[in-house]
């Protein structure tokens, strides 16, 4: 691969995002779930929830699609990686939801006493583990540190991406062990990529010599 690729900047926003989820799983071990989740899922009042309700969103899946039209523009040459990116993330994340952990319940039915919960929006019940929202803000991240040179990315990055995964505790849409889990997805299914990408310039230098 191109070598203005920024990996170093890559592994460190990587270490910083295993670091995060590896504290957020250790205090959901040792608080339990439930517990952390309403610790954190605190009402900070009407300026938070319209915040939070509305920032959720740059986690959603059609996020992607500016993404693309950037990549097509400025790194047609890495859109093998970024389609490889969404998939492996999207095949990891629904593949979780609905396979290997389904009907896990989200915090309105995993908690008997409901008026303990802050809600924003009406929350989904199911299919709880991992974080889809979370995966996707921390994808973005972790590109974004392969591809952006200004150090201040790592920083900046990160705090927007956190700032979705804890919106979706916030919004009582997930427990914070999902997000913790959506984190550590997000770097499997962007190191993946990479690997597929070099395997994919590879096989074209191949063909052309």
């Amino acid at each position: 691969m191109a070598a203005h690729l920024y990996y170093k900047k890559f592994i460190a926003a990587s270490v910083l995002t295993a670091v995060v989820a590896a504290v957020i799983l250790f205090y959901s071990c040792y608080l339990g779930k439930i517990n952390l989740f309403l610790i954190l899922n605190h009402d900070f009042g009407k300026v938070a929830d319209y915040f939070f309700y509305g920032y959720t969103y740059f986690g959603d899946g059609i996020i992607w699609i500016p993404i693309l039209f950037l990549f097509i523009k400025h790194r047609k040459k890495y859109i093998p990686f970024l389609i490889s990116v969404f998939l492996l993330s999207t095949i990891i994340v629904q593949g979780c939801k609905y396979f290997i952990v389904p009907n896990e319940f989200r915090p309105i039915k995993a908690i008997a006493n409901t008026a303990l919960i802050h809600i924003v929006d009406e929350p989904h019940e199911t299919s709880s583990f991992p974080s889809g929202h979370t995966t996707t803000a921390f994808c973005i991240f972790l590109i974004a540190s392969l591809f952006i040179p200004k150090k201040w990315v790592i920083p900046v990055g990160f705090i927007a991406a956190i700032l979705v995964g804890y919106s979706r505790v916030y919004l009582a849409q997930h427990f914070p062990l999902d997000v913790a889990a959506g984190m550590l997805v997000a770097i499997v299914s962007v190191a993946l990529s990479l690997a597929i990408q070099n395997c994919w310039e590879k096989r074209k230098e191949n063909i052309t010599t």
